[in-house]
């Protein structure tokens, strides 16, 4: 089942986004979001969400509190805090959904946000899913985003498609031995930035679930 989902509470950031309701739930729940250039209803989060909802998880497909305020363009200059507090605010609203572990996800910018909030609240959720974390700037391998990595604690599966130019399977294996938690690194072959295109998003969406389910499967364990 998906229905809109919209929630504010005086003071709070806002959450709003799609709410995917599975049909055999697992108790689980996924927080998911997109990237600077994006908003919820991308391709990838989409189709994603549907995915992890015929698995058994709730997932929350929300935007970023940017993209509440402009419905176009990267996010402002120092708008980062802030959409980590809607990230909060996104986890604590699907803790009203589910009843046993939840997640929290992102594509790019998103996934980033999500880093540094685990880093700075290492038990906030159960587990990270990053979907193409953006390790330095196109062409700028020395500008790397790495600086909290050594402060994330919570387990963590990154997915990079294999000529993404915002890092390459090299140069992401060397960063994540920085993060002191279980981490796992899926590589999506011929996949870019976006990891998939039209005609490959049901295979990559399924081994990405697949992926992620066999990794927090082995945490519980």
């Amino acid at each position: 089942m998906l229905r809109q989902f919209q929630q504010a509470s005086p003071g709070k950031i806002p959450v709003r986004g799609f709410l995917h309701v599975p049909e055999s739930p697992s108790g689980d729940g996924l927080v998911l979001t997109h990237g600077a250039g994006a908003d919820c209803q991308s391709l990838l989060l989409v189709a994603l969400a549907i995915a992890f909802a015929e698995s058994g998880v709730a997932v929350l497909r929300c935007d970023l509190p940017f993209r509440q305020s402009r419905p176009h363009g990267p996010p402002p200059r120092g708008s980062a805090e802030r959409d980590q507090q809607g990230l909060r605010a996104a986890i604590a609203s699907l803790r009203q959904q589910v009843s046993e572990r939840t997640f929290l996800g992102g594509h790019s910018y998103g996934g980033r946000q999500a880093t540094m909030l685990a880093a700075a609240q290492p038990d906030l959720v159960d587990g990270l899913l990053l979907l193409s974390y953006p390790l330095h700037p196109p062409k700028k391998s020395e500008q790397l985003r790495t600086e909290h990595f050594q402060s994330l604690r919570t387990p963590a599966l990154f997915v990079l498609g294999s000529r993404d130019g915002f890092g390459t399977v090299e140069e992401l294996t060397t960063a994540l031995k920085l993060i002191p938690a279980r981490t796992e690194l899926m590589l999506v072959q011929g996949g870019g930035h976006e990891l998939a295109s039209a005609k490959s998003i049901a295979s990559v969406t399924h081994a990405v679930v697949q992926a992620f389910r066999k990794f927090v499967a082995q945490q519980a364990g």
